[in-house]
């Protein structure tokens, strides 16, 4: 990302089973009914580097699972994120940095290591953090089934939660708007006007924000 930053970058993280692809297709929706175009994109991409850590993320681990997830932001940044806020457009990411500052913690990579290799891909306008009750999101992965490997630590749910809230609070420090949406009492329709409520009428210039501070641990 090279150019002026005009446009306005949302981002959509949380725990598994928590309902953000739902939530992202109701913000689109509501959004294209109110007559606000916006681009829709998702972590990992669906690009062929993006495809290759979406299905080897059960068998690559740690900090080489943690480059490779990087590998894939910066490209999502210079191929899609980063042309749309040039062009002046309202961008919303399916995933986005929370979840690295999540799930890679969950694979045991430190905190100030995703930080170092994360530090120059833009940070958000607003990220938006949903969550729920672990117990909610436990009922929901079980419905639903194991996906990958993380789903089979029972102690997920709650220390996905945890950790969100660290991420949250980290963004916040670096002055990016952050919503905390409890998307378990309220449904993704409810969810995602709350969010639009936030935007801001385009076209707006966005500032970036970049060089993370002084990582403190988790």
């Amino acid at each position: 990302m090279s150019g002026e930053r005009r446009g306005w970058f949302i981002s959509i993280d949380g725990p598994s089973g928590v309902g953000k692809s739902t939530t992202v297709q109701a913000l689109h929706e509501l959004l294209v009914q109110q007559g606000r175009p916006a681009r829709r994109t998702v972590e990992p991409t669906h690009t062929a580097l993006g495809a290759f850590a979406r299905s080897n993320a059960n068998t690559i681990h740690g900090l080489a699972l943690a480059c490779l997830v990087a590998a894939t932001r910066y490209e999502h940044v210079e191929e899609v994120i980063g042309p749309a806020l040039e062009a002046g457009e309202l961008i919303i990411s399916d995933r986005y940095l929370p979840s690295t500052l999540v799930l890679q913690q969950l694979d045991g990579v430190p905190v100030e290591f995703l930080l170092d290799v994360n530090q120059y891909v833009p940070l958000p306008d607003l990220a938006v953090i949903l969550t729920a009750e672990p117990g909610l999101i436990a009922t929901r992965i079980a419905k639903r089934g194991v996906t990958h490997r993380w789903h089979l630590d029972p102690t997920g749910p709650r220390r996905e939660v945890d950790l969100y809230g660290e991420a949250a609070a980290y963004l916040m420090d670096r002055g990016v708007k952050v919503l905390v949406l409890d998307n378990g009492a309220y449904t993704p329709s409810d969810v995602a006007r709350r969010i639009a409520d936030a935007l801001p009428a385009l076209p707006i210039a966005s500032v970036p924000s970049i060089a993370p501070p002084t990582p403190q641990g988790p």
